[in-house]
């Protein structure tokens, strides 16, 4: 399919305020899955996709154990999901999700990151056509081809496979993440997966340099500093 993945899995925050923000926003998200779909993790798939997510990006387990204890209780805050979608720094496409107990106070704050930064945040549907929602898998590798006869094996839908310099991407539809999760742990044990979530990939990327790049990284941060930003895709791609 021609596209490329950039990994924009940042390293652990350093700062113990970034940390704690980092543990909320997994909290909320966990606390909101194990509310809706139950709190086992063998029956609530997503559920069980964010605890291993969280685990892997070291998020202790006692805030993991008292999102879920929370949603155990009942009650407790009522959160909703909300999207927005618009353009960056550079003519970059960009789609934030949200979890809010708030909707006018949400989207006060993503408006704000948007119009102080130069950005123009649309209306639903405005860049979302240009992204596909795919579970991402990546590890070190150079051959493509045998992981794709092994998945073929295990019967799992993939969409691309592309290998770049000794990294190999796996594309698949979201909501076949756990089907070709297990796929390849069963037939390439010794692999270790590096990246494994589900994202929106950009069907084209924008290359931006010079200002734009600083601009940018600057937009992401203020998105990234809003509390019930939960995710920013975008297709910004750094000109080297």
């Amino acid at each position: 399919m021609g596209r490329s993945f950039e990994v924009r899995k940042a390293s652990m925050a350093k700062t113990q305020g970034a940390k704690i923000k980092v543990y909320s926003k997994y909290g909320k998200e966990i606390y909101v899955s194990a509310k809706n779909g139950g709190v086992d993790p063998d029956s609530n798939l997503s559920l069980k996709r964010l605890i291993e997510k969280a685990k892997k990006d070291q998020v202790p387990s006692h805030v993991i154990e008292k999102a879920i204890d929370k949603a155990k209780g009942g009650g407790g805050e009522d959160f909703a999901t909300a999207r927005y979608e618009g353009f960056g720094p550079g003519n970059t496409m960009v789609i934030v999700d949200c979890l809010t107990d708030n909707n006018n106070r949400t989207f006060m704050d993503v408006r704000q990151a948007f119009v102080k930064n130069g950005a123009k945040i649309g209306s639903p549907g405005t860049t979302a056509h240009m992204f596909e929602h795919q579970a991402v898998f990546q590890f070190k590798g150079d051959d493509e081809e045998a992981v794709l006869e092994n998945l073929m094996m295990e019967d799992a839908d993939v969409s691309d496979i592309e290998c770049e310099d000794g990294v190999i991407t796996v594309f698949a539809p979201h909501t076949e993440f756990f089907k070709v999760k297990n796929a390849l742990t069963a037939t390439m044990p010794e692999v270790t997966l590096d990246v494994e979530e589900i994202s929106f990939v950009p069907q084209t990327m924008t290359e931006i340099s010079g200002e734009d790049v600083a601009k940018f990284e600057k937009f992401l941060d203020a998105l990234n500093d809003c509390d019930d930003v939960q995710n920013v895709y975008h297709n910004a791609e750094i000109a080297e």
